[in-house]
This record gives structure tokens, C-alpha cells and sequence, in this order.
């Protein structure tokens, strides 16, 4: 099933805390990506088809800023981002280096990217932060990228925060981090995800009447039962 804007709307209402819940009754354990943290707080839950890029180990020869002007560089990369998509960026967890800075990311804002998520960092902040572009990351470094990375490509499969990342995989993000939704599961997530957060929803409502967590949480066959007479 494609990303179709009422899948978008509904996934928007489901957080990657009850999405990764969703995916673990699959058996999908890995699907957080470490390092991935919000750079603005109170950035609002985005979701959009993956576009992935991947950098390696620097190399002197290679990692420079001649390579900037290279046909494979991340300014090339930027303009086959479609409208919508997030970005997905395989920094290798390197934090002494930024991958994106204001430039960069005020370009893709122009092309309609809804966000950046990298296991890595990026500079510029202040300007970076001025773009409006949502950016999911482990935090922010001076140093331009080839001080630490050699960018190699994009489009094909990642690895980011130690989660593999397929392109047009379903990428969802908010205040706990960013998550990846595998396109063979999004069907699941968009019957399931919006029931889970449904019932969470009335667990919360029953503490916050006095109930106690046994039974409740997880639920007995009572409870269950009281729940589905509740949605009726």
C-alpha cells in the first residue's frame, strides 16, 4: 500500500511509542533509530516516504571540498528529493562532523522535504534552525562533513541509528525519536496503531479515575470487556 494522504492523516495520530508496540507484536524489534532525537523541541509528528543517503569513513582523497562540486554530493542528492519525502541520512553515528547546514537545508525546504533524520549531526545551527526544516539528530558540530564522512550515494538501503532503512520505507517522527514503518507493514499499523492509541487513551482515563494497574493494565478479561462496551 502507497503513502495516500488519509494514510498520512491517520499515521500523524499514531505515536512511534505505539508504533514500535505495534511492530513488536510482529516480531519487529529494531525499528528506532538511536541518535535521532528532535534538534527544536515541540516539532509536531511527521510522516513521509524515506529518501535515504549514506556517507562512509572519510578518506583524504575523496572526503574534500572539491567533492562538493562532484556529481555524487549531497547538493546533487537534494535536488532528486521529492516533495514530501524525509530524509534519511546514514552518518555513522559520527558527532564531530556536520553532515547539513543552513544552505542545504534551506534548499530542501524550498523542494517541499518535510524533514531531516540522520543518526549523525548537523552546523549552523542557528541557521539551520532558521530554515523551519525539521530536523531529527544527535545534536550539532562545527566541522563541515568531509572533516569525518565521505558521502557515497543516495537512494539505496541504510543503515541509521543502527536500523535498516529501505528507500520509500514509511518514516514516522516526534518528541521520542524517529521510526520506521517497513512498506510491507503499514497496512498493520494503520489498522492497529489507531486502536492501541485508542485504548491507551481510555487506560489513562481510568487512572486518572482511580483505577489500579492490575488487571487494567495489561487487561483482564473484565476490563476488556468494560472497554468494548465503552466503544459503543
Amino acid at each position: 500500500m502507497s503513502l495516500t494522504p488519509q494514510a498520512t492523516a491517520t499515521l500523524s495520530r499514531v505515536s512511534t511509542a505505539t508504533i514500535t508496540t505495534v511492530l513488536l507484536k510482529k516480531g519487529l524489534r529494531n525499528v528506532w533509530m538511536r541518535g535521532s532525537r528532535p534538534l527544536r523541541p515541540g516539532q509536531p509528528r511527521l510522516v513521509g516516504p524515506a529518501f535515504t543517503l549514506r556517507f562512509v569513513p572519510a578518506r583524504e582523497d575523496l572526503a574534500t571540498p572539491e567533492s562538493w562540486s562532484s556529481p555524487i554530493s549531497t547538493r546533487t542528492a537534494i535536488e532528486a528529493m521529492p516533495q514530501g519525502c524525509i530524509a534519511v541520512v546514514d552518518a555513522m553515528g559520527v558527532t564531530d562532523a556536520g553532515i547539513f547546514g543552513d544552505i542545504l537545508c534551506a534548499r530542501m525546504m524550498k523542494r517541499g522535504v518535510a524533514a531531516l533524520v540522520t543518526d549523525g549531526v548537523v552546523r549552523d545551527l542557528e541557521g539551520v534552525l532558521g530554515t523551519g526544516l525539521p530536523v531529527w539528530c544527535d545534536g550539532f558540530a562545527a566541522p563541515p562533513s568531509v572533516a569525518g564522512l565521505t558521502f557515497v550515494g543516495w537512494g539505496e538501503p541504510i543503515g541509521c541509528g543502527g536500523v535498516a532503512i529501505f528507500p520509500n520505507d514509511i518514516i514516522v517522527a516526534d518528541q521520542d525519536g524517529a521510526v520506521v514503518i517497513p512498506a510491507a507493514f503499514l497496512d498493520f499499523i494503520l489498522a492497529e496503531g489507531v486502536e492501541q492509541e485508542r485504548m491507551e487513551a481510555w487506560i489513562v482515563d481510568q487512572v486518572n479515575s482511580g483505577a489500579v494497574l492490575p488487571g487494567l493494565y495489561p487487561m483482564n478479561a473484565e476490563t476488556k470487556a468494560r472497554y468494548a462496551a465503552s466503544k459503543k
